[in-house]
């Protein structure tokens, strides 16, 4: 399955190929700011299945370890490539043409959320997860999923 997605002026395009590997929401200030929002929305892909198809990115954000890629038109924000994740990037869900389950897994730094935001995330934090804990995260999404695609909500 391969998933297009593109940014508000529609000059950055994007590509994905498979499902996430899990679906998130932040909770951080910064992703408060960065989306003029209550948190961010995203989707956890393989960074081997991700590509730019058509445009430029310009870095926003902090400009620290983590690159966080804008529209370098629009300046929407696009996806992050995590500092010393290197084998993952972090796609904003809502720069996808197509659905995939955007109903966030996992919530991270619920210690910075607007008192009165709720999800219905799985799982929790108040910061990040450890890194011990993304194999079990990551096999619960697996595993939901393909009880979802295997009622036919999901395209196979």
């Amino acid at each position: 399955m391969q998933i297009g997605g593109r940014c508000r002026c529609g000059q950055l395009r994007i590509a994905v190929r498979g499902r996430p590997l899990v679906t998130m929401a932040c909770h951080c200030t910064g992703c408060q700011k960065m989306t003029a929002g209550a948190f961010s929305l995203s989707a956890l892909f393989p960074a081997a299945n991700f590509s730019v198809i058509a445009g430029e990115t310009a870095i926003g954000g902090l400009h620290g370890g983590s690159r966080h890629h804008f529209c370098a038109h629009c300046l929407t924000w696009a996806f992050t490539r995590p500092e010393g994740m290197d084998d993952v990037i972090n796609v904003g869900s809502p720069m996808l043409d197509t659905s995939v389950p955007s109903e966030p897994f996992m919530e991270t730094w619920t210690a910075e959320r607007l008192p009165w935001v709720r999800t219905p995330a799985a799982f929790s934090f108040e910061t990040l997860p450890a890194p011990e804990d993304f194999p079990t995260i990551l096999a619960a999404y697996k595993a939901q999923n393909s009880t979802i695609e295997g009622q036919g909500v999901l395209p196979a």
